[in-house]
């Protein structure tokens, strides 16, 4: 059992071999807590959520750190706009992630810092970069200490990109830069800004830049190097690259391996706030099951990009039920039988999981496993039918859709679960007496009516059952 990923430094797939036998380390960027999450917030969310079940189930101890930012030019300038305390507005929406988080189904993190707990050890990171002559403070008195790109000679290695090409850097004031392309380290405060906003640190009173606050938290939760480094591919340049830069030339090994997750659009096109067309993660949570929004979210390559658009979500839910279908009536079946050993994911599911997290194929065997379990079902194979209910049981769990789990109340179905199947148990017993009376005009008019609603009618040696269509 070899689990290989797509390392974007290397841009190959490579083996994963941890710094430590049996256990993986993996630092995640989480939100910037400026606003509500949308859509691309959950979808990178789930992707290391399902890398983190799969590596649990492959044996391994993971240890996964995800940080919230809540320090920001963007937190304090929306904190202004609303006439909110900055602190006070971060963690209003860091709940809103959270509860969004949550409802998805993906896990708590070993560790979830926020970068304001980690100012000493950004203070660390900095005077070695200065000491060590890759940092410098501004000769303008201003505060601002900044990272020198031109002497770093790797910068630019995780995104292949030469110095010289590269654009300039936009993360603060361009003040008292050597250069365009340096990027802030420390950003020395200025008149306006909350005093609350502001540390205490050797080149004056003042906020940490983005960058050095992922250095400094990977850093403390996981040490100076560690195994998986993911995030969104929006962040590879300049925050990863800026991450990059300033661990390894401050002496630490930093991260072996970088994985970056596609984005999300909206019929075709990038959401952005200029065209309106973000998609909210409450919105979205609301606008199906959470279990088939997150088939949905996880259903596609973590590295291809996923395109939101009508009837994105009914197609989900129609893949989602079929396999919430099947494993309510083999549970139903196999009540009472007893399997000598129960087995897990079958070996395709776990070659396609072992290749770079290649769900798409996964889920194929996933959905070829429930068709030959409703054969079985059919033929009254309660063998056969005991082991693809098992491999399905083992799938889903994996991959966090399992719809019996207590986490989406009650086996996954709504409010309407209950009443909607008493209805419909209630017409196939209709049924089911006319066509014993021989009375076949009513019992087809009852398969009629209920097709005309969406259930569907099999008739089997088991016995009738039904499933939404």
């Amino acid at each position: 059992m070899t689990v290989r990923l797509y390392d974007s430094r290397a841009a190959a797939v490579v083996d994963l071999v941890p710094l430590v036998d049996g256990q993986v380390s993996m630092y995640v960027c989480g939100p910037t807590v400026q606003s509500s999450p949308h859509i691309g917030h959950l979808r990178s969310a789930l992707v290391y959520d399902i890398w983190r079940r799969w590596l649990t189930y492959r044996g391994y101890r993971v240890t996964l750190v995800r940080n919230v930012t809540d320090i920001d030019d963007k937190v304090l300038d929306l904190a202004a706009d609303t006439d909110e305390q900055w602190f006070a507005r971060a963690y209003r929406v860091e709940l809103e992630f959270t509860a969004a988080y949550n409802a998805l189904g993906i896990l708590p993190p070993t560790y979830e810092p926020r970068a304001t707990a980690s100012v000493p050890q950004m203070h660390d990171i900095i005077q070695r970069l200065i000491d060590r002559g890759h940092a410098y403070a501004a000769a303008d008195g201003s505060g601002d200490v900044y990272f020198d790109t031109g002497s770093w000679q790797s910068y630019g290695a995780l995104t292949r990109q030469r110095r010289e090409d590269m654009v300039e850097a936009t993360d603060a004031d361009p003040r008292g830069k050597r250069d365009p392309r340096d990027f802030a380290l420390w950003k020395g405060a200025k008149p306006g800004e909350p005093s609350t906003a502001t540390w205490e640190s050797p080149w004056g009173p003042g906020r940490p830049g983005w960058h050095i606050e992922c250095s400094a938290m990977s850093r403390r939760y996981l040490g100076p190097a560690f195994d998986i480094h993911g995030g969104g591919l929006d962040l590879r340049f300049p925050h990863h690259e800026n991450e990059l830069a300033q661990s390894t030339a401050a002496g630490d090994p930093f991260a072996s391996y970088w994985l970056h997750n596609g984005l999300v659009s909206v019929d075709g096109q990038k959401m952005s706030k200029s065209l309106g067309n973000s998609i909210f993660a409450a919105d979205f949570l609301g606008s199906a099951r959470p279990a088939v929004v997150r088939y949905f979210l996880g259903a596609a390559h973590y590295r291809s990009s996923i395109d939101h658009h009508d009837g994105s979500l009914a197609e989900a839910e129609a893949a989602y039920d079929r396999i919430d279908g099947f494993l309510a009536r083999a549970e139903e079946r196999l009540e009472g039988v007893h399997l000598a050993d129960a087995p897990g994911v079958p070996e395709a599911f776990a070659d396609a999981m072992d290749d770079d997290l290649a769900v798409p194929q996964a889920l194929a065997v996933l959905h070829e496993t429930v068709r030959a379990g409703n054969a079985a079902l059919d033929a009254d194979d309660a063998e056969a039918l005991g082991t693809a209910y098992h491999q399905v049981a083992a799938m889903v769990e994996v991959l966090g859709i399992d719809p019996r789990a207590a986490h989406w109340s009650g086996g996954g179905h709504d409010a309407s679960a209950a009443p909607l199947a008493a209805l419909v148990e209630r017409l196939v017993q209709e049924r089911a007496d006319a066509r014993a009376a021989r009375d076949f005009a009513t019992a087809d008019r009852v398969r009629d009516d209920l097709a005309s609603a969406g259930i569907t009618i099999e008739d089997t040696a088991a016995g009738t059952r039904w499933s939404i269509a």
